[in-house]
């Protein structure tokens, strides 16, 4: 019996958009940190160059939509919780920030492995490109509607 995939749709990439982000913050819950804390956290870790608070909600909304009040408070509990640190005009992840990203990279490894593993790379590449189309056009569409 062979089972036909269903075709890329809007309801299918939230489905599993959904079901990642999900096993995600189940293991981000464990280490205390929020999705938005953790993206937030990750940009200011693998930034080319340290960034000013402004630019890295700016980088953040970008990429979440999320409201930039909403990554404004994810940016203030990371520096109260001294995951990011004032440097100037510019934020610095600290070492325990690092440490934690670390933490949840080794915990999230094993998951990503079991839920990627033994898809064909031609299949990654070609959904690959196809969630990149759609990501350039939504992007698109968001700019003309709030202009």
């Amino acid at each position: 019996m062979t089972i036909t995939a269903p075709a890329a749709d809007a309801r299918i990439l939230g489905l599993a958009h959904y079901a990642a982000r999900g096993v995600l913050e189940h293991i981000l819950a464990r280490h205390g940190v929020t999705f938005p804390q953790q993206v937030a956290l990750r940009a200011a870790v693998t930034a080319d160059a340290p960034q000013t608070p402004h630019d890295l909600i700016t980088q953040i909304h970008g990429s979440l939509k999320a409201d930039p009040a909403d990554i404004r408070a994810a940016v203030d509990e990371l520096l109260a919780g001294q995951l990011l640190t004032v440097d100037g005009a510019h934020l610095r992840p600290t070492e325990a920030g690092r440490e934690l990203l670390a933490a949840v990279a080794a915990d999230t490894a094993p998951v990503t492995a079991r839920v990627w593993g033994g898809i064909p790379a031609e299949d990654l590449a070609a959904a690959g490109r196809v969630l990149a189309l759609v990501t350039e056009r939504a992007n698109a569409e968001l700019a003309a509607l709030t202009a």
